[in-house]
Order: structure tokens, then C-alpha cells, then sequence
């Protein structure tokens, strides 16, 4: 099983349970304040059971699961009492989602031991799917997939950052010494990691991501040549669910150079 195996999974889902809904139903606040829809938890439904039925031996973890079933499933993964561990963000962007604005996606990763092994994010209004299995490149559609190289300096990038998670020094430095060229801020993590990897901006900031948001997204940008750590200059994936924030980039000179100023703009005590 590879990745490309999975991409009729992901449409399939998309097209029965995700899209007829896009639009036309409304957001909840769950516990932690975060937004869920009908759409979410379908989607959730139907992919647990399709692997279930698939791969009987991995483990499935998703977002709409409970925390306490989260924290077993990692406990168990890491004990090796399963082959593996599906992540899965059903609905990345829902937000956006429920709002009729389109861009939002599906993320699904395989974990093991020794870290994610495989991971897809599809955009289902666009119909890409972007894919990677560790240590055999990263795709969109099936094309060979790299991350932007010789982009050339700061000054002439174009920067994807969610600011409600950073500190407020960081973000007042953003705004008074802006390092970049433009910033954006779509409102799916998923996708983030995904357009980094394929070029359509050089740079990426986030303040906290879960595991879900950066699994699938942290193996395709790696796998497609880029870079990523978070702001305490620690790897990104740690097999843990609490937020991790993201320092990337798709060429490693830029990347460096990013990290510096971000060091330097908010020094960590």
C-alpha cells in the first residue's frame, strides 16, 4: 500500500458525503472552540470504515474522536500494539467550508513508529491531490512534485501566516518590519502545507497546529524538497496531538533566512 492507493479513497468520500454539503450547512462550536459540521463528522464515518474494512490491522485516529481515545491510540502506536495509525482530518478548513468559501480540504496521513510513512491532502473543488511516501518523493496527480527553489531573497516573497496564534511581539514585528513582499492567509492548514510544496508562495508561518492539520502536510513538503521546524527550532512532528507551530519554506536558503529574522524578531528566553 502507497499513496497512490488511497486517492479513490479520498474522492470517493469527498464526492459523496463533503461536497453536496459545501455551503449549505452550519458550523458548531465544539469544547475547545474550534467549529464542526455534519460534513466533518460524515466524512470522518465514511473513511474510518472504508479503511477499517481495507486495513484491518492499523489503528484510525480522527479529529471528531474523543481526547482521551486521541491519547490512547498514540500510547498504543508507540507500544507498537498496532501496523500503524491513520490521522485524519476530515474536513481541514471548515470554517471556510461552511461559509461557501472554497478552500478547504481532506488530510489523511499514515503514521509508524519511526514517524509519518505516508500522507495525502485533496482539494476536492480543484480535484488535486497532493501525496508523498517517505523516502519516494512527493506528487500532485500523479506529476512529480517540488517546492520552490532559488526564490531569491525576503524581500521578494510572498508569506502564508495565520497571526491569532503568535506572540504579540512577533506579530507587531510582522506588521511594522513586514520582511516579505505579501502575506495571505487562506484558513486551511492542510492546503498551507500542500501549496508550499508545490511553489504558489516561499514562505509559512503558523502559530499551533495538531497533529491532524500537519501530519500528511509535514511528509509532502519534505519529501518535495522544503523545509520546516516550529518557532523553538524543534522538529514539527513529535507524534504528539498539542499544537506545534510551523517555520517553513520551500528552498533551504530562504528558509534559513526566515527562521533567522523570526529568531531575531522574537527571541525565545
Amino acid at each position: 500500500m502507497n499513496s497512490a492507493d488511497l486517492q479513490p479513497l479520498l474522492r470517493d468520500a469527498a464526492r459523496i458525503e463533503l461536497l453536496p454539503r459545501f455551503g449549505r450547512i452550519a458550523a458548531a462550536a465544539k469544547a475547545d472552540g474550534s467549529l464542526v459540521t455534519e460534513a466533518d463528522v460524515a466524512v470522518q464515518r465514511h473513511i474510518q470504515q472504508r479503511l477499517k474494512d481495507a486495513y484491518p490491522d492499523i489503528g484510525f485516529l480522527g479529529e471528531e474522536m474523543r481526547g482521551e481515545d486521541h491519547a490512547r491510540l498514540l500510547r498504543e502506536l508507540a507500544e507498537g500494539r498496532h501496523d500503524g495509525l491513520w490521522v485524519l482530518d476530515p474536513l481541514d478548513g471548515t470554517i471556510n467550508f461552511a461559509s461557501g468559501v472554497p478552500c478547504f480540504a481532506v488530510s489523511l496521513a499514515l503514521l509508524d513508529r519511526d514517524g509519518v510513512r505516508a500522507g495525502l491532502i485533496l482539494d476536492p473543488l480543484r480535484d488535486e491531490c497532493f501525496r508523498a511516501d517517505r523516502g519516494a518523493g512527493a506528487f500532485l496527480n500523479d506529476m512529480p512534485l517540488r517546492a520552490g527553489t532559488d526564490a531569491g531573497v525576503l524581500k521578494e516573497c510572498v508569506a502564508e501566516i495565520d497571526l491569532k496564534r503568535l506572540t504579540e511581539r512577533l506579530r507587531l514585528a510582522l506588521v511594522r518590519a513586514q520582511p516579505f513582499r505579501s502575506q495571505r492567509n487562506f484558513g486551511s492548514g492542510a492546503l498551507d502545507w500542500a501549496w508550499l510544496a508545490a511553489g504558489r508562495f516561499q514562505l509559512y508561518l503558523h502559530g499551533g497546529q495538531k497533529l491532524w492539520d500537519y501530519a500528511a502536510g509535514s511528509l509532502i513538503l519534505a519529501e518535495a524538497g522544503g523545509h520546516a521546524v516550529t518557532l523553538q527550532h524543534e522538529p514539527v512532528y513529535t507524534g504528539v496531538i498539542a499544537p506545534r507551530s510551523v517555520v517553513g519554506a520551500g528552498d533551504e536558503a530562504l528558509f534559513k533566512a526566515w527562521r533567522d529574522w523570526l529568531r531575531a524578531a522574537d527571541p525565545i528566553d
